[in-house]
Order: C-alpha cells, then structure tokens, then sequence
C-alpha cells in the first residue's frame, strides 16, 4: 500500500531539521514527505518552472530503503549544473547537453545521501550558469513564487523556486557569481555562499571557474544551512586547498549569540552609484536591528579595484565557456550548432577561445590584489554590510541569455553589483531575508566576513532571524 501525503500546512511549518526529528519521533515516515513533496511540485511547478529532471519514482524507492543522517527522510533537490546523480541526466541547462547522462554521483552527492537525504527532482538553472535569471532555451522561463512575472534570481533560481514554493525545505545550490545569494534575496530565503575551498564543487574538479564557484544550499532556516554543511563540508580526493577548519560545528554556531560586531555599512555600489531606494531601505533597517542588538555600524568600504574585478570575472567566465563548449564538442565528436548554444553563450565562448594565458594570470593577480586588500579591511572591521540585489527582482526577460547584451548590459549591472567581489576573494557572504518591498517583494541584505568565518555569519543570521523571524512568510502562492 502506497504512502499518503500529510497536510501541506503541517508539511511547510517544518524545516528540514524538524521534518527529520518528526522521522526519527515517529511522527511521519520518509514515504509520507516524499509523497508530500511529489504532490506539491506536481501542483505548483505548471506555474514556476522550477524541475528539471523529475525522480519521483527513484525518491519513493529511495524513501522506502532504510535511512540514516541528520536529514534521513527529508525530501531534497539537486541543481542541475556540474555536480549530478548517478544516471540522471546532467543538462546544464543548456541544449548542448540535452541528453548527457551523469555516470555517478558526484561527492556532494554521495555526502547528501549520507545524511539521510532523498532526492525527488533536479533544478533548472541558466545554461552554464552564466546569469543572474533562471531562463533557458531548454527549460524555459522559472518564475518567482513571491510574482510570477520576476526572475527567481540566478543560477540556482531552480532551487530557490521550488523551496520558497514549499516542494522542499531547502535545496542544493551553487554560487559562483551571486548565484546562492542573488535568488535567496530575490524568493525571501537564507543563501550562504561558503568560503573558497569548503565544499566540493563538480565532477572531476575540485574547484570551479578558477576557484569562484562554491556549493552549498538555499535554505528556509538558518538552522539547516548550518545542519547542512556540518554534513557537507571537508575537502574531497585531490583537493589543492582546504577552507581553514570550523571552530566546533557549524550548528553549534547558532548558539552562540556574536560577540558585540564592528560592522561595515555600504550603501552604495563598488562602482560608486546609489542603491534602488527599497534596497537602501533594506540595508538601513538592517543597520538598525544590527545596532538595536548591540552592534556597531558605520559607513565605510574596502578600496578595492572594482573594474579590475569586473574584467577579471569577464576574461575568467568567457574562457570556462569555451572549454566547457570545447570539451563538449570533443565529447560528441562534432562543433555545436547555433541552435544548441545561447547567443551569449555562443559570444563569450568566442570570446574566451581568444583569451591569452597571460589574461588569466592578470585576471588572477587582480583577484589577489583584491584579496589583500580585504584582508587589511578586516583587520579593522568584521562583517561588510550591503543590499544583496542593486534592484528589487526584475521582470522576466531582461538578463537572459538570448538577450543581446549590448542592449542589457546596463541592467544587468545594476541587478548584481555586489555579490560577485566575494566570489574573487573567496570570502564567505550570506543572503539573509530581513525585508520585503512596499508591492511586496523580498530584498535580502548580504553580510560578508574573513575567509573561513562562515561559523560568525551563522551566529549573526541566528540572532538577526530570532529578532526578525522570516520563516512564516510565504507567497501567496502557497
């Protein structure tokens, strides 16, 4: 006899901890969250786009098999970019990869199976990742659930989607430009974007995209970012790095309210322009419930070479397209045609298949620069303070990839003016969700700390979600 879904209201006032308690209690079974979670992404995904690859079957199977770990019977996604379940497809996102199947599970993989999680679906991501909306010409536009007209952020929009949906408590995702961040911020949910070198990354590398990218998860509480990378962090087989080492668990972190926190407020963007009034408004009121708690804050920022970054991040980005279209291509024994590649896509492979090895190292030695002179910030203050997003989310089909980027590129600077700096300099950065526009909106306000304090950002988000509880909040789609 098959399992029963329990009542979606009793399901979505649990986060993935209490869902995993409720197992472990006798309160559900892993069969019953399963059907549940199936039920709900059946319902809500014709409105937000959020699956890609669908794994009902294998997460009722996998629910039925004996279960271990922190979140043993939680229903869980994968996003569907570099890291992948043995045979599932593995797409990328992008056409090119339509029908690529993955061999075997990558490390987070198998460490998220270890934990006792089930997997019922991969997430729709951008081809490659490249942008900030969850938008390709193999999946589709993936919608807010917060206004189905708006980017659900990229590239782990996918993930974030089904997650403030309800299908999910929290989700696999990746950040190498913004990409945790930018749609935690953009569907009202907890991102942390992890230090360089804690997690593993992909199949058969160990870092992505020169050391930017970093893997980790979107969560409804803090409590199961946490939970969830005390099960996933730790270097893997041939690892040339290695974050510096947690003090006690992560989990633990949240109980341990911050010591009093000398804070850096930035209210205007690294390129010098002012913010979009709400995320102004976001940032301020943080400062204030940051004060209120006892914090210091003050105006203040790191004199870093932004466009130094920005061309580094441009030159570093274009050349990993043309290797990764390289390779696919070497793959299937034939070039891609234009229709299996989106026209940026297609523009930065050109683009990178001309770069120099001499670009690279420059584009490097910028993100070293950068790094030193964050480190001396640091020394002076703890945590940087800024908006997550320039914008509130913005409508569907402005920063896509078939757009020509002549014609966006201003927008597509205004909605992420932030975030990638973190991803050059390794440093970890959360997306916490303390405010919502006057229509409606989240508008997440990030924090960043040294390389490695992930433990310090997790304690400040325990206490800002004590002080500021987000976890009620759902769209009117659910």
């Amino acid at each position: 006899m098959s399992a029963r879904p329990i009542a979606f209201d009793d399901y979505v006032r649990h986060d993935a901890t209490a869902l995993a308690a409720g197992v472990r209690n006798g309160d559900f079974t892993p069969q019953e969250l399963v059907e549940t979670a199936i039920a709900r992404a059946e319902a809500v995904n014709p409105k937000i786009n959020a699956v890609a690859t669908a794994l009902y079957d294998q997460g009722r199977a996998a629910a039925r098999e004996p279960l271990t770990g922190a979140f043993a019977g939680t229903p869980f996604v994968m996003k569907d970019l570099n890291q992948g379940l043995a045979g599932v497809r593995l797409t990328n996102g992008s056409v090119a990869f339509k029908d690529n199947v993955c061999p075997t599970d990558s490390e987070s993989v198998r460490r998220y199976r270890a934990a006792g999680l089930v997997f019922i679906a991969t997430s729709t991501t951008p081809e490659f990742g490249l942008t900030f909306t969850t938008e390709s010409a193999l999946f589709g536009k993936t919608r807010n659930p917060w206004a189905l007209d708006r980017i659900a952020g990229g590239s782990s929009g996918g993930a974030a989607a089904l997650t403030a949906a309800g299908v999910v408590p929290m989700a696999h995702a990746t950040d190498g430009g913004g990409s945790i961040r930018i749609p935690a911020s953009a569907c009202g949910l907890f991102g942390l974007k992890v230090s360089r070198g804690r997690t593993p990354v992909g199949m058969g590398r160990t870092e992505g995209w020169s050391g930017l990218g970093v893997s980790h998860a979107v969560t409804r509480s803090v409590r199961d970012s946490a939970a969830l990378l005390d099960a996933s962090h730790g270097p893997e087989s041939g690892s040339r790095y290695v974050a510096p080492p947690p003090l006690g668990t992560f989990l633990s972190a949240l109980d341990r309210p911050p010591r009093k926190l000398k804070i850096a407020m930035q209210t205007r963007t690294w390129a010098d322009a002012a913010l979009h009034p709400e995320c102004e408004a976001a940032t301020l009121a943080a400062a204030k419930l940051c004060r209120d708690l006892g914090h210091e804050v003050e105006e203040a920022r790191p004199d870093i070479d932004f466009e130094a970054l920005q061309r580094a991040l441009i030159v570093t980005l274009s050349a990993h397209t043309a290797a990764t279209v390289g390779a696919r291509e070497a793959q299937l024994g034939r070039p891609l045609g234009e229709d299996e590649l989106e026209l940026v896509t297609r523009l930065m492979s050109k683009n990178g298949a001309k770069a120099l090895a001499l670009d690279l190292i420059t584009a490097d030695n910028a993100r070293m620069t950068a790094a030193n002179v964050m480190g001396a910030f640091f020394e002076d203050y703890d945590l940087i303070l800024s908006p997550t997003l320039g914008l509130p989310p913005v409508e569907l089909g402005v920063v896509s990839l078939d757009v020509d980027p002549r014609t966006n590129a201003e927008v597509f600077s205004q909605v992420s003016p932030f975030a990638s700096v973190y991803n050059q300099t390794g440093q970890p950065a959360m997306s916490v969700p303390l405010h919502w526009s006057s229509d409606g909106l989240p508008i997440g306000v990030m924090f960043a700390a040294r390389l490695g304090e992930e433990g310090l950002l997790l304690s400040l988000a325990a206490q800002l979600e004590q002080a500021n509880p987000w976890f009620h909040r759902r769209p009117a789609l659910i």
